[in-house]
Protein backbone atom coordinates (compact mmCIF):
# COMPACT_ATOMS: atom_id res chain seq x y z
CA UNK A 1 0.00 0.00 0.00
CA UNK A 2 1.30 3.52 -0.79
CA UNK A 3 2.44 5.26 2.19
CA UNK A 4 -0.20 8.33 1.47
CA UNK A 5 -1.84 8.74 -1.60
CA UNK A 6 -3.88 12.26 -3.17
CA UNK A 7 -7.14 13.00 -2.91
CA UNK A 8 -9.15 11.06 -5.56
CA UNK A 9 -10.99 13.83 -6.26
CA UNK A 10 -9.69 17.88 -7.41
CA UNK A 11 -11.76 20.72 -9.28
CA UNK A 12 -9.23 23.34 -9.45
CA UNK A 13 -8.97 26.36 -11.62
CA UNK A 14 -4.61 25.68 -12.33
CA UNK A 15 -2.75 23.51 -14.05
CA UNK A 16 -1.72 20.22 -13.07
CA UNK A 17 1.74 18.19 -13.73
CA UNK A 18 0.85 14.89 -15.70
CA UNK A 19 4.12 13.29 -14.31
CA UNK A 20 3.55 14.37 -10.84
CA UNK A 21 -0.08 13.07 -10.81
CA UNK A 22 0.75 10.12 -11.84
CA UNK A 23 4.45 9.41 -9.56
CA UNK A 24 2.34 10.29 -6.53
CA UNK A 25 -1.05 8.39 -7.52
CA UNK A 26 1.56 4.90 -7.97
CA UNK A 27 4.21 5.87 -5.01
CA UNK A 28 5.17 3.22 -3.20
CA UNK A 29 2.87 0.53 -3.97
CA UNK A 30 4.66 -2.46 -5.30
CA UNK A 31 1.09 -4.14 -6.19
CA UNK A 32 0.96 -1.51 -9.24
CA UNK A 33 1.74 -2.82 -12.77
CA UNK A 34 -0.37 -0.67 -14.46
CA UNK A 35 -0.87 2.67 -14.77
CA UNK A 36 -3.45 4.61 -17.51
CA UNK A 37 -4.56 8.04 -17.92
CA UNK A 38 -6.10 9.80 -20.15
CA UNK A 39 -5.74 14.01 -20.38
CA UNK A 40 -8.66 15.84 -22.22
CA UNK A 41 -7.82 19.31 -23.72
CA UNK A 42 -9.46 22.34 -25.21
CA UNK A 43 -9.82 21.98 -29.16
CA UNK A 44 -9.16 24.31 -31.13
CA UNK A 45 -12.01 23.55 -33.67
CA UNK A 46 -15.61 22.48 -32.89
CA UNK A 47 -18.64 21.56 -34.70
CA UNK A 48 -16.57 23.54 -37.52
CA UNK A 49 -16.28 26.65 -35.76
CA UNK A 50 -12.59 27.90 -34.24
CA UNK A 51 -12.62 27.95 -30.54
CA UNK A 52 -10.47 30.03 -28.85
CA UNK A 53 -11.11 29.28 -25.18
CA UNK A 54 -13.95 27.31 -23.17
CA UNK A 55 -15.65 28.49 -19.63
CA UNK A 56 -16.26 25.64 -17.57
CA UNK A 57 -18.69 25.68 -14.73
CA UNK A 58 -19.43 23.25 -11.94
CA UNK A 59 -21.43 23.12 -8.93
CA UNK A 60 -18.97 22.95 -5.94
CA UNK A 61 -20.02 20.13 -3.65
CA UNK A 62 -22.24 18.07 -5.91
CA UNK A 63 -19.69 17.84 -8.58
CA UNK A 64 -17.12 15.78 -6.32
CA UNK A 65 -19.39 14.14 -4.83
CA UNK A 66 -20.74 12.95 -8.24
CA UNK A 67 -17.34 12.26 -9.40
CA UNK A 68 -16.63 9.89 -6.34
CA UNK A 69 -19.40 7.75 -6.53
CA UNK A 70 -18.33 7.33 -10.39
CA UNK A 71 -15.28 6.31 -9.05
CA UNK A 72 -16.65 4.15 -6.39
CA UNK A 73 -18.32 2.19 -9.11
CA UNK A 74 -15.35 1.59 -10.95
CA UNK A 75 -14.01 -0.14 -8.23
CA UNK A 76 -16.72 -2.00 -8.32
CA UNK A 77 -16.07 -2.69 -11.75
CA UNK A 78 -12.66 -3.22 -12.05
CA UNK A 79 -9.70 -4.73 -9.99
CA UNK A 80 -8.01 -1.39 -9.36
CA UNK A 81 -5.70 0.24 -6.66
CA UNK A 82 -6.19 3.86 -6.88
CA UNK A 83 -8.04 6.32 -8.79
CA UNK A 84 -7.61 10.12 -9.40
CA UNK A 85 -9.39 12.46 -11.28
CA UNK A 86 -8.27 16.21 -11.51
CA UNK A 87 -11.12 18.45 -13.69
CA UNK A 88 -10.29 22.11 -14.29
CA UNK A 89 -13.00 24.98 -14.28
CA UNK A 90 -12.80 28.62 -15.07
CA UNK A 91 -11.17 30.16 -18.46
CA UNK A 92 -9.18 27.78 -20.20
CA UNK A 93 -7.59 28.86 -23.80
CA UNK A 94 -7.10 26.54 -26.94
CA UNK A 95 -4.66 23.76 -25.91
CA UNK A 96 -4.94 24.03 -22.19
CA UNK A 97 -5.50 20.66 -20.02
CA UNK A 98 -8.75 20.25 -19.08
CA UNK A 99 -9.24 16.45 -17.00
CA UNK A 100 -6.76 13.79 -15.83
CA UNK A 101 -8.05 10.61 -15.44
CA UNK A 102 -5.76 8.20 -14.02
CA UNK A 103 -5.76 4.53 -12.56
CA UNK A 104 -3.64 1.84 -11.29
CA UNK A 105 -4.43 -1.89 -11.06
CA UNK A 106 -2.33 -5.34 -11.76
CA UNK A 107 -2.46 -5.71 -15.18
CA UNK A 108 -3.06 -3.08 -18.21
CA UNK A 109 -6.51 -4.91 -19.32
CA UNK A 110 -8.27 -3.66 -16.20
CA UNK A 111 -6.49 -0.14 -16.18
CA UNK A 112 -7.64 1.16 -20.02
CA UNK A 113 -11.21 -0.35 -19.39
CA UNK A 114 -11.53 1.12 -15.92
CA UNK A 115 -10.06 4.47 -17.21
CA UNK A 116 -12.08 4.57 -20.27
CA UNK A 117 -15.27 3.76 -18.11
CA UNK A 118 -14.34 6.49 -15.87
CA UNK A 119 -13.88 9.29 -18.84
CA UNK A 120 -17.33 8.15 -20.17
CA UNK A 121 -19.14 8.63 -17.24
CA UNK A 122 -17.44 11.86 -16.92
CA UNK A 123 -18.46 12.87 -19.94
CA UNK A 124 -21.87 12.38 -19.27
CA UNK A 125 -22.74 12.96 -15.51
CA UNK A 126 -20.34 14.80 -14.33
CA UNK A 127 -22.75 18.22 -13.34
CA UNK A 128 -19.84 20.89 -15.55
CA UNK A 129 -21.17 23.47 -17.82
CA UNK A 130 -19.21 24.45 -20.68
CA UNK A 131 -19.52 27.31 -23.10
CA UNK A 132 -16.87 27.83 -25.81
CA UNK A 133 -15.48 31.24 -27.00
CA UNK A 134 -15.78 31.34 -30.46
CA UNK A 135 -15.74 33.95 -33.99
CA UNK A 136 -19.55 33.95 -33.58
CA UNK A 137 -19.95 34.54 -30.08
CA UNK A 138 -19.90 32.57 -26.64
CA UNK A 139 -22.55 29.39 -26.10
CA UNK A 140 -23.07 26.57 -24.00
CA UNK A 141 -21.94 22.71 -25.35
CA UNK A 142 -24.84 20.61 -25.79
CA UNK A 143 -24.49 16.97 -24.44
CA UNK A 144 -24.06 14.39 -27.36
CA UNK A 145 -25.61 11.23 -28.25
CA UNK A 146 -22.37 9.76 -29.04
CA UNK A 147 -21.28 10.44 -25.28
CA UNK A 148 -24.67 8.50 -23.67
CA UNK A 149 -23.94 5.36 -26.77
CA UNK A 150 -20.38 5.42 -25.07
CA UNK A 151 -22.09 5.23 -21.48
CA UNK A 152 -24.49 2.56 -22.45
CA UNK A 153 -21.73 0.06 -23.75
CA UNK A 154 -20.88 0.03 -20.12
CA UNK A 155 -24.76 -0.94 -19.40
CA UNK A 156 -25.61 2.58 -18.30
CA UNK A 157 -28.33 3.75 -19.96
CA UNK A 158 -29.16 7.98 -19.78
CA UNK A 159 -30.31 10.27 -21.84
CA UNK A 160 -28.58 13.61 -21.90
CA UNK A 161 -28.19 14.68 -25.38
Amino acid sequence: MPASTPPRVSIQTHDFDVSTELALLRAGDGRVGALCCFVGTVREHSAGSSVSAMELEHYPGMTEKAIEAMLDEAHRRFELYATRVIHRVGLLAAQDQIVLVAVTAAHRGESFSACEFIMDYLKTQAPFWKKEQTPEGAHWVDARESDDAALARWGIVQSNA
